[in-house]
């Protein structure tokens, strides 16, 4: 196949955006730069070879790019992003999750693989609390890693436990990569998505403790059962008990009035930001300098996708310009696959992908592009909006695998940066292999069977 101008310039886009991340710049600025670069080259460089085509542009077309800024700015699900990122660093200084770790240690002690057990439960309800991989990683590397190595587990095993554990915050809602979704597919809204992803969240976590256990039974060398483990008694339910509450009843506010329809998940966001505040202020942790070290690392990260999101803009409408929607269409429509075969192209691309970006640029670049392709495909749930909530989630899984696949898996950053100094680099690359094979694994059962991921949703819509 000959390629068009256009269509090598869109390729050397995404190369050069590839491998200036390497270089250590921000990604919004390298998106940006990317994008003037390429619309100066297009209009200033090669204009003659562009001139025959229908793709082309002049460099004050860049202009088109703030109005399209500015209906950002104005996006109203948008607003949930901070408040989400508020709730999840507030909690992470309420002292929950100590409490959590302190009681479930006593309940599962003495089943085999319970201390790893133990953290994926408290993983679990740290991912439907705050959404937020960093403060989950570190939060149970802190709490999990030095109880499960002093009782013996193997590093490997007890690193990539903590690593797969902490990136549930990413795919149970509500999680903040399911709201810049839900902003970037046309057809899907926010409440639907989080609906259609607790499910296959929740199943992965199954999926992960039934690992856990069958490592403890099959291999108790590398899971044991601690020494000073004691009988369980009726005051440690009570215990578990008293520590679950806080945060289920946050959860119960948060995703239960988004799903009973009390609530749109921006305003849910603002009941989690002011329960997660009053449940520090209970656990007295709150404080004038927590309230501020909050305040000020939330406008940070909400600056930090913003910024992204201004730079994925204007690398999005050169790329449009320039024919690179038409042509990745085209690219896939001409695959010698079945519909089927083409979804699972698209898959297997992202999760490629996924060694190399970071999830946000995967959501606010590549599945705009591929999203018009699949939704006309014939595949998966018959009705359109059905399928273009599975295939969602069905991204969101295999966007999971990219926070623990080198050389740009940040939950392996985050274990690093906090983990004693007997667990290596090694330790933590060899234990997330078996995990990255059971999202792979959860990823083909949602990919298999779609009402896992509609179910919810229709009962909820009625459809």
């Amino acid at each position: 196949m000959i390629l068009e101008f256009h269509e090598i310039l869109c390729i050397g886009m995404f190369a050069g955006f590839i491998a200036l991340l390497f270089t250590g710049f921000p990604v919004a600025w390298v998106l940006g730069g990317v994008a003037v670069l390429t619309a100066a080259a297009a209009a200033f460089i090669f204009p003659e070879q562009l001139a025959d085509g229908f793709y082309g542009m002049k460099f004050s077309d860049l202009g088109a790019t703030v109005p399209r800024i500015w209906s950002i700015m104005q996006n109203w699900v948008l607003v949930a992003l901070p408040m989400f990122v508020f709730m999840g660093l507030m909690l992470d200084r309420s002292g929950i999750a100590g409490a959590l770790m302190e009681n479930f240690v006593k309940v599962l002690g003495r089943a085999p693989g319970g201390l790893a057990v133990t953290v994926a439960l408290i993983g679990l309800l740290l991912a439907a609390s705050t959404g937020i991989i960093g403060a989950s990683v570190v939060l149970l590397a802190l709490l999990g890693l030095p109880i499960m190595l002093r009782n013996g587990y193997s590093p490997v095993f007890a690193s990539g436990t903590i690593s797969a554990v902490g990136t549930l915050g990413i795919l149970i809602p509500p999680s903040i990569m399911l709201v810049l979704m839900a902003d970037r597919t046309p057809g899907v809204d926010a409440g639907g998505l989080f609906m259609g992803a607790l499910v296959p969240g929740v199943m992965l976590g199954v999926i992960y403790v039934g690992y856990m256990l069958a490592v403890g039974v099959l291999s108790p060398r590398t899971a044991p059962v601690p020494a000073d483990a004691r009988r369980l008694e009726l005051r440690d339910l009570a215990g578990v008990f008293r520590a679950v509450l806080p945060p289920g009843l946050l959860i119960l506010a948060v995703l239960g009035s988004i799903f009973a329809g009390l609530a749109t998940p921006t305003e849910a966001a603002g009941v989690g930001a002011f329960g997660a505040t009053l449940l520090a202020l209970l656990h007295r942790k709150l404080s004038v300098g927590v309230v501020r070290e909050v305040c000020e690392q939330t406008t940070k990260t909400t600056a930090f996708i913003f910024a992204i999101f201004i730079g994925a803009t204007a690398f999005s409408f050169v790329f449009q310009a320039l024919g690179g929607e038409d042509f990745i269409h085209h690219g896939l429509k001409s695959l010698p696959f079945t519909d089927d075969g083409i979804l699972i192209a698209v898959l297997v691309l992202i999760f490629v992908l996924g060694f190399f970006l970071d999830w946000i640029e995967i959501t606010l670049i590549v599945l705009p592009l591929v999203a018009p392709v699949i939704a006309g495909l014939d595949v998966g749930p018959a009705d359109a909006g059905a399928r273009m909530i599975w295939f969602v989630v069905l991204v969101a899984v295999c966007l999971q695998t990219s926070f623990l696949t080198p050389p740009v898996g940040f939950a392996l950053f985050y274990l690093k940066g906090v983990a004693p100094a007997g667990v290596t680099v090694a330790h933590i690359y060899k234990g997330v292999v078996p995990f990255i094979l059971l999202q792979l694994g959860g990823l083909v059962l949602v990919y298999l069977f779609p009402a896992l991921a509609t179910w919810l949703p229709e009962q909820a819509y009625g459809g």
